[in-house]
């Protein structure tokens, strides 16, 4: 290398008639080109190799990992490594008599390399994650979170060794006085290493996972998680809108997770009428013979019916006052009927709870629940059941003489005129 460079620089000088001074910056700027022209071909070929190989071997293999990595461009970059190091090491042979541009040719370099370190991490890294995406078993998982610490810390060392190869500093020293600043970098930082701790909670916890429907009020978060990050959780809310809330918020406040309810054999039902308190009496015998008619409760009836004539007899009940000994109620009644109603309706799980309570009276009258689950869990198809049971709930409240509590609009109106 010396003697060529001698070469050309007699050549620049004796045949050309250069100056000195300009034969020695020509020397160098030939030599430049040529040796980066060397190293363009050296690229070219370790890039068609590498990238030829990976194609070749991806082809091979059944697991889609080495298909992602070239994809997201790692061979490519990988071959960049070859040409730097060799431009690395012949520096000082192109330089030797430029101790000041072989310094500052050299720095650079480092840079170039500590950067196409951190990009090839960085391409390997989103490979990982896409692969693990497309595994059921960490497909609900936030990957993201985990992905995007590792390159927080990749390129805080990043930077940490190239302020230390700028400044000339041993990295170790450069790392340790670095450490006096850690409460700075913690100020700094805050919100990355809360999200960054909630996101190892809610997996450890299985808390919340991708594709999960959750209900955050504080944040108007009401819809399917799709995306759990460093900082933020993307959530689609159930109009569609996107409301991104802070990954750390899943820890520190309080939300609804409706996965309980996906996982399970049904969704909830649980809405109650109001039936006016007096319009609830005991049932004479004509009633019970009306009521007899309807197919659900006439066993009911009978055996319900031959049960209490049975206990008053025997007891020597007076039934000429009918609040003596046992009778029937037509709430009772009513009630006994939503029970086969509901425990009947075909779009109801039939495993699990059915039930039909009264909740404690208030003000409007007496609440009648029904408490039961739907074997179709999606939205629309949950509210069209719903509303189908209480239609013919509430349309079957006057066969058992009972009334709906509503507002009296005429009452309402004279007290506001007054």
């Amino acid at each position: 290398m010396i003697e060529y460079r001698r070469f050309i620089y007699d050549w620049l000088t004796e045949d050309l008639g250069w100056e000195k001074s300009l034969a020695e910056l020509g020397n160098i700027l030939v030599l430049g080109l040529l040796f980066t022209i060397v190293l363009f071909a050296i690229y070219w070929v370790t890039r068609r190799a590498i990238i030829t190989a990976f194609k070749a071997f991806s082809k091979r293999t059944e697991t889609q990992f080495d298909d992602l990595l070239v994809k997201h461009g790692a061979p490519r970059l990988a071959s960049l490594v070859v040409p730097v190091v060799l431009l690395n090491r012949s520096i000082p042979y192109l330089f030797f008599d430029y101790p000041r541009l072989e310094s500052g040719f050299q720095t650079l370099l480092w840079v170039i390399f500590v950067f196409l370190i951190i990009f090839i991490f960085r391409s390997v890294l989103r490979t990982v994650n896409e692969f693990l995406k497309l595994t059921v078993r960490f497909r609900d998982k936030p990957i993201d979170s985990y992905i995007q610490v590792i390159m927080l810390v990749l390129w805080v060392l990043a930077f940490a060794s190239i302020l230390a190869i700028v400044a000339n500093i041993e990295f170790i020293k450069f790392f340790t006085t670095l450490g006096a600043a850690s409460a700075i970098l913690l100020l700094i930082f805050k919100d990355t290493i809360l999200g960054f701790v909630a996101s190892i909670q809610v997996s450890i916890n299985d808390t919340v996972r991708i594709g999960d429907w959750i209900t955050m009020e504080k944040y108007g978060a009401d819809g399917e998680v799709l995306q759990i990050n460093l900082s933020t959780v993307m959530v689609q809310n159930f109009d569609n809108t996107i409301t991104n809330l802070p990954t750390y918020a899943l820890i520190s406040d309080a939300y609804k997770n409706w996965r309980g309810m996906t996982d399970s054999g049904g969704r909830r039902i649980k809405r109650a009428i109001i039936i006016k308190s007096r319009s609830i009496r005991y049932l004479e015998n004509k009633d019970l013979q009306g009521l007899q008619k309807i197919s659900l409760i006439t066993d009911y009836l009978k055996s319900k019916q031959e049960e209490i004539n049975t206990f008053n007899e025997q007891n020597a009940i007076d039934k000429s006052v009918l609040i003596n000994g046992r009778n029937l109620t037509n709430i009772g009644v009513f009630r006994k009927y939503l029970q086969e109603y509901v425990g009947s309706h075909s779009a109801i799980n039939k495993e699990m709870m059915i039930m039909i309570r009264q909740l404690p009276p208030t003000s409007q009258g007496m609440p009648l629940e029904i408490y039961a689950f739907s074997s179709d869990k999606r939205w629309a198809n949950y509210e069209y059941i719903m509303a189908d049971i209480f239609d013919h709930a509430m349309a079957a409240v006057p066969y058992f003489d009972l009334e709906i509590f509503e507002f009296d609009t005429h009452f309402t109106s004279l007290n506001a005129d007054s």
